[in-house]
């Protein structure tokens, strides 16, 4: 599965579509189900609620920031991939924190067991029966560390929960609790002692965002903001304060804050245009004599939906070809396969996609 990125490859796409002639409305609108709820804020001031508290514990990623967000209100999974210490693990945190969300973490192992993550039947010493034992998968947000590195048995027992929203734990089916998110991390660099995940596997995560250094400015400012935090006082002793002592326990949000805004990013509109383009993407992807295979309807239907996220979450209630094409990359490099012949050639899934963008419309 091609995972290849050209640093220097920046799509640009305004001057192929005609923007949409409808006019813009700002999303704040409720529907009557969720006046009901009483949720005391809009789309727009949750969106921005959010994005500003991770803003004072994260410094920059804004888009990673807006990946999450997108993965929260159309219920997908997002992959990312980057080296260590890009604030992966701290970033997700706060996103929790925020909105109030149960937030776990698993550290992906050579030697982990499915039963380490769905959970598993155990004796009860009182009563001598059975009884279930739940795994850290039964929570909103579960942070999937180095998910590569786990061996295939257990990337299939991730697949059912993402997929189905359900795990199978000794005969029973049980429900995982929603919302649900998976948001995994993998290294690029690092193959030893790791598992590619499987195509069928990938293709379950929405997007696949590629994390990027810190710009000169804002490698500065973490440098800054770490010098002034001080110590955390502990009994009689001390240890250094982080990033993650920073974090408010306080939640800005709510879950049914969350809920309103997943109804607005429903009530988007999307115009016939948009989508025969997002037809004709993921068709020639198919068509590409470069690409041993192309993307499924599932990408088609994973590019429309983030869409109209962005859309929400830059207050509108339309989708734009700008939409589109912020999110192709995202949507699109991971469920295709550049051939043996044209990577030797010296051409990358990145290069590919810009050229079929390049001649839409």
């Amino acid at each position: 599965m091609s995972s290849e990125h050209c640093p220097g490859t920046q799509i640009t796409y305004h001057q192929i579509f005609i923007t949409p002639v409808f006019m813009q409305k700002k999303v704040t609108k409720r529907t009557a189900a969720s006046k009901s709820k009483a949720a005391a804020q809009t789309p727009q001031q949750f969106v921005d609620g959010v994005r500003e508290r991770v803003a004072r514990i994260v410094v920059g990623q804004d888009v990673v920031v807006e990946r999450v967000m997108i993965a929260l209100l159309t219920g997908g999974h997002l992959l990312l991939q980057g080296l260590p210490g890009l604030a992966k693990t701290l970033l997700v945190n706060a996103v929790a924190k925020a909105i109030n969300l149960d937030f776990k973490r698993v550290q992906f192992t050579v030697d982990m067991l499915p039963s380490d993550i769905i959970g598993s039947e155990i004796i009860d010493q009182k009563s001598g029966d059975f009884r279930i034992h739940k795994g850290p998968v039964f929570t909103n947000l579960l942070l999937a560390d180095e998910i590569n590195r786990a061996a295939p048995k257990v990337q299939g027992a991730m697949l059912e929960a993402m997929q189905e929203r359900k795990v199978t734990i000794g005969g029973q089916n049980l429900k995982l609790p929603t919302p649900f998110l998976v948001i995994a991390t993998q290294n690029p660099v690092e193959h030893s002692g790791t598992f590619e995940l499987p195509e069928a596997q990938l293709d379950r995560f929405m997007l696949l965002h590629r994390l990027g250094y810190p710009s000169h400015e804002d490698e500065q400012m973490i440098l800054q903001r770490q010098l002034g935090m001080g110590l955390r006082h502990e009994g009689g002793g001390a240890v250094p304060r982080s990033a993650f002592d920073m974090i408010d326990d306080e939640a800005g949000a709510s879950v049914e804050d969350l809920v309103v805004a997943m109804e607005a990013v429903q009530a988007v509109h999307v115009s016939e245009v948009i989508l025969k383009h997002c037809v004709e993407l993921v068709r020639r992807t198919r068509k590409s004599k470069l690409l041993d295979f192309g993307c499924s309807p599932r990408a088609g239907l994973a590019l429309v939906n983030a869409s109209r996220a962005r859309a929400v979450i830059h207050g509108r209630d339309y989708v734009t070809p700008e939409d589109l094409f912020d999110l192709a990359e995202d949507v699109v490099l991971h469920r295709i396969r550049v051939s043996y012949e044209a990577s030797a050639a010296g051409h990358t899934g990145a290069e590919v996609l810009e050229s079929i963008l390049a001649n839409l419309g």
